[in-house]
């Protein structure tokens, strides 16, 4: 008799990393954009005059575009681990305790989809 429930907890965990994961890239981006509305800020408190001041606009290049990005690339990189890992897992179950699905290997191509995602959010987040 199979048990499917081994394999279901695996999916659940799988997406359970996937989720954590895009909350770590999520802040990521938060942090690499603080930088930003923090450059604004002070950028506004000067009193500049708004004419002419478009060349003079601040850009970010603090520490917090670095640990955002870091956490950007922190969150891809748990998320393919979590993916390997279950893949991992996945094949050492025997095939009788596997349930057929009708797309097999769902969580695990939406898991890597978003870590590539991830990937070109850092690097988005590198050239701005």
């Amino acid at each position: 008799m199979s048990d499917p429930r081994v394999f279901l907890a695996s999916e659940r965990t799988l997406l359970a990393w996937i989720r954590t994961g895009i909350t770590v890239m999520g802040l990521g981006f938060v942090v690499a954009k603080f930088g930003l509305f923090l450059a604004l800020v002070s950028f506004s408190a000067a009193g500049s005059s708004a004419a002419g001041t478009a060349a003079m606009l601040p850009r970010p290049h603090g520490i917090s575009s670095v640990i955002g990005i870091a956490l950007v690339i922190l969150g891809a990189g748990a998320i393919l681990g979590a993916a390997h890992n279950h893949q991992s897992f996945v094949r050492s179950i025997p095939a009788v305790d596997r349930p057929s699905a009708a797309v097999p290997g769902l969580a695990l191509l939406v898991g890597v989809a978003i870590a590539v995602t991830g990937l070109l959010l850092a690097a988005y987040l590198a050239v701005s």
